[in-house]
């Protein structure tokens, strides 16, 4: 007969600021992640200030001022300095406010899809007699469309609009979530810490969000900046379609789909919203594989 088992230490103070320091030097290791973490820094405060950053209202049109190019080419003014569009707007001032719509876009819709994500895989994991087959075939339904297909699908049904486009991108990201937290806590559900709190009388809930999910909490955190610029590219693209947010609110696809005329023309409309979604998913990117590196001790790198 085996011996008691014990329960698990709770964290001390000290221990949470060990990890916290193991976690900031594996991170600072990571070059990429670490420029990557300052231009989402960046993004985030520009998007925050966008009112006192933007030189201009993002739908004034300036009628004398059509089709500007930037700057520091030749006809350009120092009034617009990365130019203006077909319609006289300022292209800064709207890729300034286009990245607070952006940004949130992708906090929401990562919102609506990690919350209920979480808590279906768990349910799945705990009660895998009753909930697994229902939750994991459903996930299989919806893994069964491409994730811009389905995302077109229901905003077709719901109809174009800010909102709609939110919760469209957060249906699309459901699965992903929902087996990650499954797969997660199953694994830890094998774990004596597990055994430990269940014959120390703990239920259910318990067990679920007080022992189990911080556990899970690591690739989920992964999961969910990964996520965060899949939400950015999928409202661009519904923005390109004329699905996503309406005109005249800058949106970077919306931009996008208006530009593509003037491709030859007027080079500028069209490349600049491109960079901004360009720079802004490839840097939560990075982030999100620094924080994997950082935050998977199989993935950690081993000090000389």
């Amino acid at each position: 007969m085996s011996g008691p088992v014990s329960l698990p230490a709770r964290a001390t103070p000290s221990s949470r600021r060990l990890a916290w320091q193991g976690f900031w030097r594996q991170f600072r290791a990571n070059r990429g992640a670490l420029c990557a973490a300052v231009v989402v820094l960046l993004l985030v405060a520009a998007a925050l200030a966008a009112p006192l950053l933007a030189p201009h209202d993002p739908v004034a049109q300036f009628r004398d001022a059509v089709r500007v190019p930037p700057a520091w080419q030749s006809g350009g003014s120092l009034r617009f300095v990365l130019g203006t569009d077909e319609a006289g707007r300022d292209i800064l001032s709207r890729l300034i406010h286009g990245a607070r719509l952006s940004l949130l876009i992708g906090l929401v819709s990562v919102a609506l899809s990690m919350v209920p994500g979480i808590l279906l895989g768990l349910l799945a994991a705990f009660f895998p007699r009753w909930l697994d087959a229902p939750v994991s075939r459903l996930m299989d339904v919806l893994l069964a469309l491409p994730s811009l297909l389905l995302a077109v699908a229901v905003v077709a049904v719901l109809g174009p609009g800010l909102l709609n486009t939110m919760l469209a991108i957060g249906i699309v990201g459901l699965p992903g979530y929902t087996r990650l937290a499954r797969a997660a806590a199953t694994g830890e559900l094998q774990k004596d810490y597990v055994v430990a709190s269940r014959v120390a009388g703990a239920g259910t809930a318990r067990l679920m969000f007080s022992q189990v999910l911080p556990n899970c909490a690591a690739p989920l955190i992964v999961q969910a900046t990964l996520g965060f610029s899949t939400a950015i590219l999928d409202a661009a693209a519904l923005g390109f379609l004329g699905l996503g947010v309406q005109p005249p609110r800058a949106e970077w696809g919306a931009m996008l789909a208006s530009a593509r005329d003037y491709i030859e023309s007027a080079w500028w409309i069209v490349t600049m919203p491109g960079l901004a979604i360009l720079i802004t998913v490839l840097a939560i990117n990075l982030l999100g594989d620094g924080l994997r590196d950082a935050l998977d001790p199989r993935l950690k790198r081993v000090d000389a």
